[in-house]
């Protein structure tokens, strides 16, 4: 048997005033997009702005259902609306956030594992590590330079993209 350690690094903020103009901007763009999220059932708004390549900001919000598995995440949201307006522009940047109704979200949101899926395939698509920005409503903010640091044994099978062979 042989045992793996896996750690990562990341800058931390104490609040988003800290943050380059850039960096904030999608972080805002996110908080605001928590107000167009329809979240009846748990009342936690959460936002997502992708920033592609080209400058062009895509966002996101929750979409919950009474039958909770056909909601949809905001991070998924915002990456599938990107990756279909502009489907060869790779992404720069991805921000997420949230607020709830009935108490303060102080810590950075991180998308659940099948955003991050999601999200990795457009880093394996492009060849790029995409920038993530995680902020909650108030304190600290996270950023973290891939993907693959938040979901370090990502699906990945190369052989899937490989053509069928014909028998003649």
């Amino acid at each position: 048997m042989k045992e793996i350690t896996h750690s990562f690094t990341y800058q931390t903020y104490i609040s988003a005033a800290e943050l380059a103009i850039a960096d904030r901007e999608l972080l805002e763009r996110a908080h605001e997009t928590t107000y167009s999220s329809y979240a009846p059932y748990s009342n936690y708004h959460v936002g997502a702005a992708v920033r592609l390549a080209n400058g062009m900001i895509f966002t996101g919000s929750n979409q919950e259902n009474m039958a909770f598995p056909a909601g949809l995440c905001a991070e998924r949201v915002a990456v599938f609306a990107a990756a279909s307006a502009f489907p060869e522009v790779p992404f720069a940047a991805i921000a997420v956030t949230a607020r709830a109704e009935s108490f303060e979200v102080s810590d950075p949101v991180s998308p659940c594992g099948m955003c991050r899926q999601a999200i990795v395939e457009y880093e394996l698509k492009f060849g790029n590590k995409i920038r993530v920005i995680l902020g909650g409503n108030s304190g600290p903010v996270y950023i973290i330079q891939g993907m693959g640091t938040l979901l370090p044994l990502a699906f990945i099978e190369k052989g899937l993209k490989k053509s069928p062979k014909h028998k003649s």
